[in-house]
């Protein structure tokens, strides 16, 4: 009987995850400025994991992409050299401050069709596993869901959580968690 209760709750959890980091395209393109709000008081301590396209400090793109990018993504002055959308704790709405980077970057993938980008979610270290992979996924579906309202096609973007497991900026204090809570635009 032991087994079966400990192959149930495996099930389960499985089934669970599956299930809450599922997403359709057409999933939630509601309203463009509000992001779906991930909160939880069941948070611990605090930490995320790494960056896939560079130092993470929102004006530097990875040079890894091997996307042809123009000058405009590499002058400091224009909204779509910053490539990284941070959050507040807890949250999948986008801060006003990153607003304007979201547009910019909606308005160069509308106008370039053949344009596609990864949206990396990341979390920092608080929480489970599980919950950190969820919230990075809400995160980039939020972003997800601005752009989609400003004009940019569902087979231009794709979402990819990496929760806690990816951080840009090792430590337990609340300047590494800050740069963790965030989401990457990759363009390909």
């Amino acid at each position: 009987m032991r087994f079966n209760k400990t192959y149930l709750a495996l099930a389960m959890t499985a089934i669970l995850v599956t299930t809450g980091c599922s997403s359709t395209e057409e999933e939630g393109l509601a309203d463009s400025t509000q992001g779906t709000d991930a909160s939880t008081s069941g948070l611990a301590d605090g930490s995320m994991s790494g960056s896939q396209f560079g130092s993470g400090n929102g004006s530097s793109f990875g040079s890894g992409s091997g996307a042809n990018l123009g000058p405009e993504f590499s002058d400091p002055s224009n909204p779509l050299s910053k490539q990284v959308i941070y959050f507040e704790i807890d949250s999948s709405q986008v801060k006003q401050e990153y607003v304007p980077v979201v547009a910019a970057h909606a308005r160069y993938l509308a106008s370039h069709p053949n344009q596609h980008v990864i949206l990396s979610g990341h979390a920092d270290e608080r929480g489970s596993s599980e919950y950190n992979i969820a919230l990075g996924e809400q995160r980039s579906k939020s972003v997800e869901r601005m752009m989609r309202s400003q004009g940019v096609t569902a087979s231009q973007l794709e979402v990819v959580s990496y929760g806690e497991e990816k951080p840009v900026v090792s430590g337990h204090d609340e300047s590494a968690w800050q740069q963790n809570r965030r989401v990457e635009v990759g363009y390909q």
